[in-house]
């Protein structure tokens, strides 16, 4: 969301258009009260803050009261002098009592650093007892190796499969994806530099 220096209401407008039970968020507001700016921006989308922000990176997660979270973590990624700093906001939650992983992240501009990122995604969440959706800039297109990476571990829920595109939903396989798609309206176009992704899934059970 480029910290908010785009349209804020539309992007606000947008989020709520789409009733989503959790939001992963990249470039989310950062320095200068950036925990107040986060928190005001998932009540102002009528959702609630999980977790996230600087400590992880500028990725944040969001939800509908209804998902209950079970616990949360902010981790950064190794750092190469003169690029930006990356990481990823997680957080076990449950949904109709089904638990699952949840995670945003934005890999960096530089290839071998969003290969690394990729590995360091892995071995931060460990053990995956339960399923995972991870939301993701991945600054490269499908293929390429951080992308492939990515998708070995968590098939991709296909949005988007036309043009070019670095984003992706990205899913543990016992996820069904029931549909998945590119948002694209007036207030989108405002609202970022990069139009949303909407995955509708069932999780098992």
């Amino acid at each position: 969301m480029r910290s908010l220096r785009d349209d804020p209401a539309a992007l606000v407008r947008v989020v709520r258009g789409a009733a989503p039970d959790v939001v992963c968020v990249q470039e989310a507001p950062k320095w200068w009260r950036w925990r107040s700016r986060c928190a005001d921006l998932a009540r102002r989308c009528d959702l609630f803050f999980v977790t996230g922000g600087l400590p992880a990176g500028n990725n944040i997660l969001m939800a509908t009261v209804g998902v209950e979270v079970q616990s949360t973590g902010d981790v950064l990624f190794t750092r190469r002098f003169g690029l930006h700093q990356r990481g990823m906001a997680t957080a076990v939650c449950s949904l109709g009592g089904t638990r699952f992983r949840l995670v945003s992240t934005h890999l960096d501009m530089a290839a071998p650093d969003r290969r690394l990122h990729v590995d360091e995604i892995f071995a931060a969440l460990g053990p995956l007892p339960e399923p995972v959706i991870l939301g993701a800039d991945v600054n490269e297109h499908p293929g390429r190796p951080a992308w492939a990476a990515l998708a070995e571990r968590l098939p991709e829920s296909g949005a988007g499969t036309q043009g070019r595109r670095i984003d992706g939903v990205f899913l543990s396989p016992s996820i069904r994806v029931l549909s998945a798609a590119v948002l694209d309206s007036p207030d989108v176009r405002i609202a970022s530099d990069h139009p949303p992704i909407l995955a509708e899934v069932e999780l098992p059970g």
